[in-house]
């Protein structure tokens, strides 16, 4: 229970962790575009940063990378392992882009959302599918008694 007895739902992040997480992925995309790393994973592949979240503290910065054009597991895995083994580099140029009181500790994770929303895509487009949303859109003009 909390300090006057309410009960609040969970809630989303604060708007500084938003803000701050946005200027830290502008950092981290700026030192990976001006390929200041000379990991070869990183040096061939493209990295896209799609996301950094904060914790409330705003001391550990989860980011989620992927890399441009997507990879096969394995180039992601490699990328993802560069990241990890030049966090501490990173760390060091996104505190000299982004002014914070403590420079958050960085954890690099895959962002997976690129292919759910492909496989979603995937399985709107596969016949059985598309021919029962059709299906659906009739009955739903023979409700309203409309047609075309």
């Amino acid at each position: 229970m909390s300090r006057h007895g309410h009960n609040h739902p969970v809630k989303g992040p604060s708007q500084r962790q938003l803000r701050v997480g946005e200027e830290l992925r502008h950092a981290l995309a700026m030192t990976l575009e001006r390929g200041e790393l000379r990991d070869p994973a990183l040096v061939k592949t493209p990295i896209t940063v799609t996301e950094v979240r904060l914790s409330p503290d705003l001391k550990n910065a989860t980011c989620f990378v992927t890399p441009l054009g997507g990879g096969t597991d394995e180039e992601v895995k490699d990328v993802v392992a560069a990241l990890e083994r030049a966090k501490k580099f990173l760390r060091h140029e996104v505190v000299k882009r982004v002014n914070l009181r403590y420079a958050p500790t960085l954890h690099f994770l895959h962002d997976t959302t690129f292919d759910v929303a492909h496989r979603i895509d995937s399985l709107l487009h596969q016949p059985e599918v598309a021919r029962d949303l059709v299906r659906g859109d009739d009955e739903d003009e023979a409700e309203t008694g409309e047609e075309e």
